[in-house]
């Protein structure tokens, strides 16, 4: 029997960061393999999604080549991925919003089918990949439905995803430790190495 389609979802990729392991670059714009960090992502989710949001603080113009909408931060300090993540939630079109980092290009497919089948199974809870024992809030399906006790977190000083989903009924999606689809090549060094 044929599976049900994927659940419709928006998609954010999370771009903003200060870049310090990178020496203050703009990760998500550095190349890898003759293309931007950031279109490796960009490509993988573009048959899953009609809203590709991207949040950056920098670089706009670059950025906007790869999305249907840009957000950034409501701070100027780079408060984290969870300042990215409630801008991604504010102007989601659909009912779940995919996150994922600029600087993981070795992601495939199934890991993200697998997120969005969890989703669909369990609508109301936060999906996040878990890596061995090893948690990845920054792969993760969120309902925006969660938008408004996520922004109350924020108020009462919260800035980790991990943290705060924890208390939003969070779900793991398994994959193996040391999963190298997750590896995030967020140092000139990873950079390099996995060339």
């Amino acid at each position: 029997m044929p599976q049900a389609p994927l659940p419709a979802c928006s998609v954010l990729i999370l771009a903003g960061g200060r870049g310090q392991r990178m020496g203050g670059q703009d990760k998500g714009l550095i190349p890898w393999r003759g293309q931007p960090l950031v279109s490796y992502a960009a490509a993988l989710v573009r048959p899953l999604s009609d809203d590709l949001i991207i949040s950056c603080n920098r670089n706009p113009d670059e950025y906007a080549l790869f999305a249907d909408r840009l957000v950034h931060d409501d701070s100027p300090d780079y408060p984290g991925p969870l300042a990215g993540i409630r801008a991604g939630l504010s102007v989601a079109r659909h009912s779940h919003l995919l996150v994922l980092p600029c600087d993981a290009p070795m992601l495939d497919g199934e890991l993200l089918e697998r997120l969005l089948r969890a989703a669909a199974a369990s609508p109301d809870d936060v999906q996040m990949l878990r890596s061995g024992d090893q948690w990845e809030p920054l792969f993760s399906v969120i309902p925006v439905a969660l938008r408004s006790p996520i922004e109350d977190a924020w108020r009462r000083g919260e800035r980790s995803p991990r943290h705060v989903f924890s208390h939003l009924g969070l779900q793991a999606v398994d994959c193996p430790a040391n999963d190298p689809r997750l590896a995030n090549l967020n140092t000139p060094e990873l950079l390099c190495g996995a060339r």
